[in-house]
């Protein structure tokens, strides 16, 4: 099971048990500048690679999916776990923006494929992200993401390209210019990745859900106070949850908050949900995922 560290995390760098490029930006200027909250500050933030001054209201976003759709080909979910969504970068105010930096575009599918300013973003044709990956040989981070963030109906690095291309080009932090000097291409990309397994882990839903007697079934259903409450109860806040057919089919969680310091290694302070639940007060199934998708899992 997932194991939920605290409410406030300071996010530290994860070192690998072989030589590899380092990811971390650099931030030896932001050792002398005011500690202040993203969308909390009082005065302007003086340097965007040393705060999320773009897209502060940090979300950690939750699937609860019961198929793949690729089972064939051990595409599988993870047992006695949510799984893993995104990170997004919503602006202060609940707005947000998307696919901020179409030079880093590398979604083969974009949603959506024109943004609201007319501009349309280009499907990408390149290597996989997972190559990126693998050229910082963060084998142990692929593992991860292929055990806990899981696509349904396509391969899993098609996913991860969306995520990356459409918000983490929005939060200031992940910007090229926080990684000179010395930047390597695609670094951003691979810290990304690293920052939202890690933001992930402080959220062990199916736990908290468990341990509050809320469990995936096909015979039961459940209230939305009662699986507010149960979440609520663990962290302080109000979170988003989100179900679909009509209200009635629990498959999301959002976890939101503000951060100190950078995104990477900051220190993040969940606050409230800016968007109301999008299910049912009452008849909320959180159903039992489909034979054979699921796989077992270690910790």
């Amino acid at each position: 099971m997932l194991i939920a560290t605290s409410t406030l995390l300071f996010i530290g760098v994860v070192h690998a048990t072989c030589t590899l490029s380092s990811l971390y930006p650099n931030i030896q200027a932001c050792v002398d500048l005011p500690l202040q909250y993203s969308c909390e500050n009082t005065t302007a933030l003086t340097n965007s690679c040393c705060n999320v001054a773009k897209g502060g209201l940090v979300v950690q976003t939750q699937f609860w999916d019961t198929y793949t759709g690729l089972e064939r080909f051990g595409q599988l979910l993870p047992q006695g776990s949510w799984g893993i969504h995104g990170l997004w970068p919503d602006n202060c105010d609940g707005s947000f923006d998307e696919y901020c930096d179409l030079t880093r575009q590398y979604d083969p599918d974009p949603s959506p494929a024109t943004l609201p300013n007319g501009i349309i973003v280009p499907p990408y044709k390149g290597p996989s992200v997972r190559t990126f990956i693998e050229e910082f040989q963060r084998f142990d981070l692929l593992r991860h993401m292929d055990t806990f963030w899981i696509n349904q109906g396509a391969p899993n690095d098609e996913f991860w390209a969306h995520e990356f291309s459409k918000h983490a080009t929005c939060t200031s932090t992940f910007d090229v210019a926080c990684y000179e000097p010395g930047y390597k291409k695609h670094q951003e990309v691979v810290n990304f990745y690293e920052t939202v397994t890690k933001v992930f882990q402080m959220y062990p839903t199916y736990n908290m859900l468990a341990a509050a007697g809320i469990l995936p079934s096909n015979k039961t259903t459940y209230s939305l106070a009662r699986i507010t409450n149960a979440l609520s109860s663990q962290t302080g806040t109000i979170h988003y949850l989100g179900c679909s057919n009509n209200g009635t089919s629990l498959d999301e969680v959002w976890y939101f908050h503000h951060v100190l310091g950078t995104e990477q290694y900051g220190s993040f302070k969940p606050v409230n949900s800016t968007t109301p639940s999008s299910c049912n007060e009452k008849g909320i199934w959180y159903y039992e995922r489909t034979t054979g998708s699921e796989r077992r899992v270690t910790y």
